[in-house]
């Protein structure tokens, strides 16, 4: 998606946004979080996509054509980290979740990142989620779980663990 697409969908973008954040997952958000700020934050990553820092997927559901899931890739700008990427903001709204959605979110940026000659991939996501065992089971390798690292929605300091994943190259 180059920037233009992306600024022509930051409603959508935002919508799923919220709909993450107010199902608690940890995106780096804390309620409450209004629609306003998530389309402030969307806006906020062209510029990103079209210097080529960032780039991003979108899933849409069958039928309707509304997005129900995203998923990104941040690229490092320092020479010597040009092998590598991670992964940010994979989201699922949660009418869709248990569908197979993020592991097919997972598979276009894994595909993706190696088609661009990125040998490694990695991520951060809360210790405990539903997201971890996705990474698991999708062949990531769990590193170690960082103590107090961001707040959930009630304030309180959770763990985070960091993923990383091998990419034939």
């Amino acid at each position: 998606m180059d920037e233009r697409e992306l600024l022509a969908i930051t409603g959508e973008l935002a919508d799923l946004l919220t709909d993450t954040v107010d199902g608690g997952a940890s995106v780096g958000f804390m309620p409450p979080f209004g629609r306003a700020e998530a389309v402030a934050w969307w806006r906020g990553r062209a510029a990103d996509v079209a210097a080529g820092r960032l780039a991003v997927w979108v899933a849409r559901e069958d039928g309707t054509g509304r997005v129900v899931g995203t998923v990104s890739l941040a690229f490092p700008d320092k020479p010597n980290s040009r092998h590598r990427a991670e992964l940010v903001k994979l989201m699922v709204h949660r009418t869709a979740r248990g569908q197979g959605l993020g592991r097919g979110l997972l598979t276009v940026a894994e595909t993706a990142a190696a088609t661009a000659g990125i040998t490694l991939l990695h991520l951060d996501t809360e210790t405990g989620s539903p997201a971890e065992r996705l990474y698991g089971s999708a062949g990531w390798t769990r590193l170690g779980a960082i103590p107090d690292y961001a707040a959930g929605p009630d304030g309180e300091l959770r763990p985070t663990t960091i993923y990383y994943k091998r990419l034939s190259g």
